[in-house]
């Protein structure tokens, strides 16, 4: 009897953990499916022609949301100011109205607007991230995805079922998600910098406050949780995004130089700094191959086999497309490539060191390759 009893405990238990787990993995399926299954994209397969740049495209349509933000809040402040000069019935006390004004004529107002229009929604079905997969660019070919089949995401078809398309913006190469984490996650970034700030933290420590947060969610729910990707491109849009949000009403040193601020304050209400180059310094400074996962490196979970996957995808299939794109390329080339896009503009944008990095340079080259 005591045997019989062990056995049939043992059984039990045997049986409990078996349905968590099974539970447990239905989980993470459905939330792939419902938030989680398009966070990815895929620049290791090449578009069979060049893609057309949209970037100038893009960056109208930022400027556009820019400017009915503007307007937005600056037709707020002409309210309130009435409602200084003269108090009417719809008009809050006085200390409220001039805490409102105050709040006004600050970059969180902005930023606030811009982020409504632009990053409002989930990652990466953001307004944005929907605009770049289903506006009909003046510029074809726009987009590229690649086949399920020619994937990388081939043995899980959660992931692929919403994989972001490759577009091509200002020369640079990445997936349209990465717009969706600059105006969604770097407004993130920009709360949690701002935060900090508040709290006595120096720029540079609000920085790495927001930098650090990023990483948190990239390993959870906006990458490794879900998708099992680590992703040092999706780190880098944050980044950007914050400079982008900051950048709205301040100067940003980017290497060398000086970008100056989008907007300005003048008797009260926001107007276009002048001069500013919509078309050169709205956008265009936060593009780069950066965003570009191939080039700079993801890390691929070992769990259900998709590490090995892309490995084998990329050595098996897109490495003849990216040998016979750039003949002359050799494999040092993408070395430094990759190295160099660790930090932005010599800045710690949260860039992840790891073996288990798929590169081109360590799949598609032999030994002889290394040679200058």
């Amino acid at each position: 009897m005591p045997d019989t009893f062990c056995r049939r405990k043992f059984y039990a238990q045997t049986m409990k953990r078996r349905l968590f787990t099974q539970l447990f993995l239905l989980a993470v399926i459905l939330l792939q499916v419902q938030i989680g299954f398009a966070f990815e994209t895929d620049q290791y397969n090449l578009p069979p022609q060049p893609l057309a740049d949209i970037g100038n495209e893009v960056s109208d349509y930022t400027e556009d949301a820019v400017r009915a933000s503007v307007k937005k809040v600056n037709a707020e402040i002409l309210f309130r100011e009435n409602c200084s000069a003269k108090r009417a019935k719809d008009c809050d006390s006085a200390e409220n109205n001039e805490n409102r004004l105050a709040y006004l004529r600050s970059n969180d107002a902005v930023a606030r607007e811009v982020y409504k229009i632009l990053g409002g929604g989930i990652v990466p079905f953001t307004n944005s991230g929907s605009w770049l997969e289903s506006h009909q660019f003046k510029a074809q070919p726009a987009r590229f995805k690649p086949s399920f089949g020619d994937s990388l995401f081939v043995r899980f078809p959660t992931s692929y079922f919403g994989l972001a398309s490759t577009v091509k913006m200002f020369d640079a190469q990445f997936g349209t998600d990465k717009i969706a984490h600059i105006f969604k996650e770097g407004y993130d970034y920009f709360k949690e910098y701002n935060k900090a700030v508040k709290k006595g933290l120096s720029n540079n420590q609000a920085t790495v406050k927001a930098v650090k947060s990023g990483q948190k969610t990239e390993r959870g729910i906006y990458g490794t949780w879900i998708s099992g990707v680590y992703s040092n491109g999706d780190l880098a849009a944050n980044y950007v995004g914050l400079k982008f949000y900051r950048g709205l009403t301040i100067d940003l040193e980017i290497g060398t130089e000086t970008r100056p601020a989008v907007l300005k304050l003048k008797d009260g209400s926001w107007i276009f700094n002048e001069p500013f180059e919509m078309s050169q310094m709205l956008l265009k400074p936060f593009i780069s191959d950066h965003l570009n996962e191939a080039l700079n490196p993801s890390v691929f979970t070992k769990l259900f086999g998709l590490n090995s996957t892309v490995r084998n995808v990329l050595k098996n299939r897109a490495c003849s497309q990216w040998i016979q794109a750039f003949p002359d390329r050799l494999q040092v080339a993408y070395e430094r490539r990759t190295e160099a896009l660790k930090r932005w503009n010599d800045e710690d944008y949260g860039f992840t060191e790891s073996d288990k990095f798929i590169t081109i340079a360590n799949t598609c080259f032999g030994e002889s390759s290394k040679k200058l």
